[in-house]
Order: C-alpha cells, then structure tokens, then sequence
C-alpha cells in the first residue's frame, strides 16, 4: 500500500454501508428535523491514541450530502489524548445524524488498527526489525486496514495474491516438497516477483536458503529453534518471524537478527478505539 486513501478506494465500500445503515432513510432524524435545520458536532478522542480515517469520514458525507462540510483538526498519523476533537463536522442535521454512526465505525477501526500497530513498532524502535501486517482482514476492508497499518507505523506486506509469490505449507504439500514449488515458480516467472517461502523445520529453512529464495518465512519457531535456523541461513536471504505473533513475543523476538516480524492481530482481531461525535 502507497500513499493515502482516495474516494476511489472507499466509494463502493461506502455506499455499501450508507445502504446496510441508512437505507430507504433515517427515519428518527427525519420524524423530529427539517431541512432548515443545521448543526454542528465534533469526534471527540475518549483514550490515548494514533488518528487514522479522517479522509474517510469526509468522503462517507461527500457521498450522503455534499453539502455537509467536515473540518480535519488532527492529520491522520498524529497523536491524540482524551477530550481531543479529531473532526468537526457542519450540515444539515439529519445528514449528519445519518453518518454518524457510518463514520465512526470507520474512523474508530482504522484508529485501532493504528494504535495497536505504533505501541507494537515501539518495542522494535531500536532493531532494523519492520513489523509487517498479513492478508488476516474483513474482506473489503484491506485498503482501509493497511493504510492504518502504514499510519501507525507499520510495513504494508503483499497487498494480495497477484503482487509476491509467498510459497506456504498447503503450496509445499500439494506440489511434493519446496524444491519443486519453487522451481515451478521461476519455471513461470523468472525473477518478476519475490519468492518468499515458509518453513516450520530446520530441515525446510535448509532446503530453501539452499535455493536462494528472497525470504524465509521461519512459521511458528520457538526462539531456540529461530536461533538455530538464523545461524543456518547465515544472511543468505533475509528472514520474518510469523505465527502467533503479541506483543510479548515481540519482545523476544527484538534481540534477534531477523528483517521483518508479521503480525496478523492487527488487522483480525481490531480493538474498535474509543471515539464519540458530540454535538454543540
């Protein structure tokens, strides 16, 4: 993932969810207000965090009325503290009722994601260790929570399928053995993408360091046996550390020489930060 979101990555996911939650109308807001109403509100911050997902607020009430006016206050990637307002947001008050809670949950995921990826980076802050997420997203969000990843502070790894060959364990069962995987790749496509390959056994970290793959994917080692597979590799090819990975094991991990620890938490299991709009 490069650079910032556009209302092209998120128009369809947005008009999705303008349709899930509002559909045929909000039909509180339009019982009790008129369209001569007019109000202001603004996200306020309830915890310590990373701001991500201000664009998206502003393109959820492009799409719902363009003539509401959203004002970011804090630029996506800055710190926030409680009783911080984030956004201001200005309009026609059943269109901004109606987006509340649309852009909340937008701004609260991406928030999240942001959070918990800058407090993992921070015990990496002395390493050359990138902290990269995973694929583990809400399938149509992937744009939305790598971007979060990359504002706070993470590494974006394959976006999909179709971008790096990463040779995994059902790859290597169904072709015979990590040789023939990877001889078939370069058989396909020669050196037009990165060859990544994971290895739970000495035995598999032999074989692929032995084929000069790009990366070694060392899956689910305890760190006695990541200690092992390094001095075998031997910097031959550059090594990530995945499976299970917390914080904790993080913190293991941190005094070892690998490039690169995947996390998959990030992104699957998105601690939903604390935000409300208030209205004034």
């Amino acid at each position: 993932m490069k650079g910032a979101i556009t209302k092209a990555d998120v128009e369809t996911l947005v008009r999705l969810a303008i349709q899930e939650d509002i559909g045929t109308g909000d039909i509180t807001s339009q019982a009790i207000f008129g369209e001569q109403d007019v109000s202001k509100a603004a996200v306020v911050s309830k915890q310590n965090g990373i701001v991500c997902g201000t664009e998206v607020v502003r393109y959820v009430y492009e799409i719902i009325d363009i003539g509401v006016k959203v004002t970011p206050l804090i630029a996506d990637g800055d710190s926030i503290s409680p009783g911080d307002r984030i956004l201001l947001v200005e309009g026609h008050t059943i269109s901004v009722l109606s987006g509340e809670r649309i852009a909340l949950n937008f701004l609260q995921r991406m928030t999240g994601i942001a959070t918990s990826t800058a407090g993992a980076v921070s015990l990496l802050r002395n390493t050359n260790i990138a902290l990269l997420d995973t694929r583990k997203t809400v399938p149509g969000l992937r744009k939305l929570d790598k971007y979060a990843v990359k504002t706070g502070g993470g590494t974006n790894h394959r976006e999909a399928l179709f971008d790096m060959v990463i040779i995994k364990d059902n790859h290597i069962k169904a072709a015979g053995s990590i040789t023939r995987a990877v001889s078939m790749v370069r058989d396909r496509y020669g050196v037009r993408y990165p060859v990544e390959v994971e290895a739970a056994t000495l035995d598999e970290v032999n074989e692929a360091a032995a084929l000069g793959v790009d990366i070694i994917m060392l899956d689910n080692m305890d760190i006695s046996m990541m200690k092992a597979a390094i001095t075998m590799i031997n910097k031959r090819v550059k090594i990530e550390v995945s499976g299970n990975v917390d914080e904790d094991k993080i913190k293991e991990i941190a005094g070892l020489d690998v490039d690169y620890i995947s996390m998959g938490s990030l992104t699957h299991s998105v601690r939903a930060f604390d935000l409300s709009m208030k209205f004034y």
